[in-house]
This record gives C-alpha cells, structure tokens and sequence, in this order.
C-alpha cells in the first residue's frame, strides 16, 4: 500500500529525468538542426568530437576547473569551518556570512565581479590603475579568463563548503575531542587526527559533487565570457550550449552532453565504491 505513494515521484522523474536523457542518447547518433528530419549518422558525430580542438580545449578547462574547485574552497572551507570550532559566540552570524554568497543570483553575482572588480573603467581594477599599477581586466585576456571566472565562483562556492564542514565537525563524538586534549593533542593535532579524520565522508561527498558540478559548469562561464576571448575559458555545457542553439547542431550538442554526463557517472561510481568499501570495513 505505502509503494502507491512512491508512483507519482516515479512518474515526475522518469517524464522529465529519464525520457529527456534517453532521448539524449539517442539524438547523439543523429544529425539534427532541430527543425528538419533528423538523420541517422552513427557514430560520427563523436569522430568529429575526437578531431574538434574545441572540444580538447574546453575539456582541458574542465579539468582546470575541477582542480581549482577540489583544492580551494575545500581547503578554505576546512580551514574557516576549523576556526568556527573555537568561536563560542556569535557562530550563527558567521555561518550566514559564509553562506550569503550561495544565496545570492548567479547573475547578480557575476554582473558584480564584472563591474566592481574586473571593469577597468569603474571597478577596483580601473582604481589600481590610478593608482600605477599595471592591472588589466582578466576576463578580457586569453591567458586569464577562466581564471577569472573560477575566481567569482570560488567566492560563491567557499562558503558553502565552510557550513557543510562545520556541520560535519560538529557532529564528532566529544569524547573523542576530549580524549585528544586530555593527551595533549593541540589545534593542529586535534585537526589532522581527530577532526579531519572523522568527516572524511563528508569530505569524499562534496569532493564527488564538485567534479561533478564543475563538468556542469555552465552559468558563471556564460555570462561573464561565453567561453571567450578565442575559446579559452570554454567548457564542454558552453560549447553544447553553443552547438545546439547558435550553429544548430543538436546531434553534436548531444554527443557532447553525453561525455559530460560521463564524467558525472565516473566520480559517482568511485564514490559508491568508496562507501561500499568503508561499509565493509
């Protein structure tokens, strides 16, 4: 009886989850342009993913952009969430002020790093030049456009990881912490073998949701750069996005969706893994 409170879940998933990702599949064995007939082309579209340097750059970003996020903000948000461990008042304001960038629009966001930061006639880089130094706007040069970009994400993203962490510290068994302090164990200590230790799941997961949320990167890159100038922060969801809606290659779009999609299910099935093995131990 309690199963028939589960179908209407299971319709909603599979109508707008599993169909839309079949269908996926399939597109990505067809030349389309969303208007015509598609075509059935096998497997050429991903030859032409293999011999595309676009697709080799923007892959190239994506693995940039995981190893900035799988190193930063998780050490920033350890490191903050560690320091929330030793404030006795005033934990709650700081957890908000930690968070308030993940509430905040990522159009808002972006918009306010393009225009207070980076814009070099009325931003903070436009004040160091006045001031003599010689700073150009990072989004406008090859070199340092992802970067830039990374850079607004990383501010919005730090802080969430700082709450999820002190979340999970304050969750440790305080007879452990007790027992490390009574052998004289100090705050480094207590952090690397008691603490650090006791969240390592916590810390796999949102290492796991980070590679794959950076393959899904999509809204920062978008509307700070649109994968420029000349492709060098392009990421594969920019130039799927760009395939299917600007050059009508939908079949393409797919092919390439799926090798995102990829990715995700590759970090997924380590992890399953990774608690698999820990629920044996």
């Amino acid at each position: 009886m309690y199963r028939l409170f589960a179908i209407p879940t299971l319709i909603i998933n599979v109508s707008i989850i599993l169909l839309p990702a079949l269908l996926t599949v399939v597109l990505a064995f067809y030349r389309w342009d969303g208007i015509s007939n598609p075509t059935f082309i096998g497997f050429e579209n991903f030859e032409k993913l293999w011999g595309d340097r676009i697709f080799w750059k923007a892959l190239k970003n994506n693995v940039i952009w995981t190893a900035l996020f799988l190193t930063f903000p998780i050490a920033i948000g350890l490191i903050a969430a560690s320091l929330l461990m030793l404030v006795r008042r005033g934990r709650t304001f700081f957890q908000v002020v930690y968070f308030l960038p993940m509430i905040i629009a990522t159009v808002i966001t972006a918009r306010i790093w393009q225009g207070m930061i980076y814009n070099p006639q009325s931003g903070i880089v436009a004040m160091l030049n006045r001031y003599g130094y010689d700073v150009r706007d990072p989004l406008s040069q090859t070199s340092t456009a992802l970067y830039g970009v990374a850079a607004a994400d990383l501010w919005h993203w730090w802080g969430f990881m700082a709450v999820i962490f002190f979340a999970a510290m304050r969750q440790v068994s305080q007879e452990q912490i007790e027992s490390a302090r009574i052998e004289g164990a100090n705050y480094f200590q207590l952090m690397r073998w008691v603490m650090i230790p006791a969240i390592m799941p916590t810390i796999a997961l949102m290492m796991v949701m980070t590679v794959i949320w950076s393959f899904l990167v999509f809204d920062f890159i978008f509307i700070m750069t649109q994968g420029g100038p000349a492709f060098t922060s392009e990421v594969l969801s920019t130039m799927a996005y760009r395939k299917a809606f600007y050059e009508l290659g939908v079949g393409y779009a797919a092919a390439t969706a799926l090798v995102i999609s990829l990715f995700g299910l590759t970090a997924a099935f380590f992890y399953i893994r990774l608690q698999n093995r820990e629920d044996a131990e």
